[in-house]
């Protein structure tokens, strides 16, 4: 099922913290969520992970005034910059926070460990993997209004799509599974952390949307696409609406840099 990327919210915390509008302890906690601990390894200055309070704090003394998040798939480098080294650690992780203002960005790492099935007994730890990034504008990244588009688009065409492919993720199951991860999801948080704008909010919240219908379809089996055609047919309507809506959250994250760079 669809997720909210841990480099959003260690993004949106961030930048929240930078600009002054949530203590570090406040986006710490935020950007930790439902895991267990946060570490940051490879930070400049220290041998040993350390806390996230402590390596946002080093990391802003570095000269990191915004963060940018980086959602690359294979084919499309979404948000990455380089060099190869982290580009390739981010493809594997299929999420990273770039660092604006200096030449730094964080990798997730994520460890699960848990005695039983249910998802309670999972103890998640994650170890965000500090390296060097090269200072250049962030790959395919669209504009607010460019990704709200696209999306508004993307959605009538997958909606139909699925549609006449009897698939489930266009029908009333796919809404009570898509109202019931909301429910879940914003039980105590807020869709993007205080200081980022309205604009921003809206964007991302319809982009989880439009992810959550290409999930649903995904994980629903086929419908009624029975045949290799209809099932092809099925994954050539999913797979750019999935790049769509990728591309929409990564420019709702970005928000505060964009915003910043053009001194709003």
């Amino acid at each position: 099922m669809f997720s909210e990327p841990r480099s959003g919210r260690l993004a949106a915390w961030g930048n929240a913290l930078l600009a002054g509008v949530a203590s570090p302890d406040d986006a710490a906690l935020a950007i930790v969520g439902d895991d267990a601990v946060h570490r940051v390894a490879g930070l400049p200055g220290e041998a040993e992970p350390v806390g996230l309070t402590l390596a946002l704090g080093r990391l802003r003394r570095l000269g990191v005034t915004g963060w940018r998040v980086a959602l690359p798939a294979p084919g499309h480098p979404l948000g990455l910059s380089g060099p190869p080294e982290f580009n390739a650690l981010a493809l594997e992780a299929t999420e990273a926070a770039v660092g604006h203002g200096a030449p730094y960005g964080l990798v997730p790492e994520v460890y699960e460990a848990g005695s039983g099935p249910g998802a309670a007994d999972v103890h998640v730890e994650v170890v965000w993997r500090c390296l060097p990034v090269r200072d250049a504008p962030p790959a395919d990244v669209p504009s607010l209004g460019e990704a709200e588009r696209e999306l508004a688009e993307a959605l009538r065409e997958a909606t139909d799509v699925l549609s006449r492919l009897d698939v489930a993720a266009s029908g009333p199951v796919a809404e009570a599974a898509i109202d019931a991860y909301r429910a879940r999801a914003e039980a105590g948080r807020e869709a993007l952390a205080p200081g980022y704008p309205p604009r921003a909010v809206r964007v991302l919240e319809l982009a989880q949307r439009v992810g959550l219908l290409v999930s649903v379809a995904y994980e629903n089996g086929h419908g009624g696409a029975v045949s290799a055609s209809e099932m092809a047919a099925r994954g050539e309507a999913l797979r750019p609406v999935e790049r769509v809506a990728r591309r929409a959250q990564v420019a709702a994250y970005n928000a505060y840099v964009e915003e910043r760079e053009r001194g709003v």
